[in-house]
């Protein structure tokens, strides 16, 4: 199934889902076994891992940053052109950090998890932008 890619639709078919549990970023130098990663992304510097805080320290990673994640359910293609940076602009104009990470289907907010509610309500708005 092919994404879309026409931003008006996008935005209002966004249908944003609020993961529970706390998320954080983590710098490995490889991936301890065991962990679940929500994201792997190699850099030169290490490896980054977004994973549950909970398994995080379990495994005794240090973090800095507790995220809340947001799936956009709309299935948007690779190729869409405007969808995050809309989105991460709107985070922005209302003061929230916003780290973007697209999958195949969806793109993947993590935003802090005190601002989620805050997050949520930017979102709503948005939906009315595709009208």
């Amino acid at each position: 199934m092919t994404g879309g890619q026409d931003l008006p639709t996008l935005l209002r078919a966004l249908r944003p889902e609020l993961h529970p549990h706390d998320y954080v970023f983590v710098s490995v130098a490889e991936k301890p076994d065991g962990i679940r990663a929500i994201a792997t992304i190699e850099e030169d510097e290490g490896t980054t891992l977004i994973l549950r805080r909970s398994e995080a320290e379990a495994a005794g990673l240090p973090y800095e940053y507790v995220a809340a994640w947001i799936t956009l359910r709309v299935h948007s293609a690779l190729a869409a052109v405007g969808l995050t940076a809309v989105v991460a602009a709107a985070m922005a104009d209302a003061g929230l950090s916003c780290n973007v990470v697209a999958g195949y289907y969806h793109d993947h907010l993590f935003v802090a998890h005190v601002d989620r509610e805050r997050a949520m309500d930017v979102l709503a708005g948005l939906t009315s932008l595709g009208h």
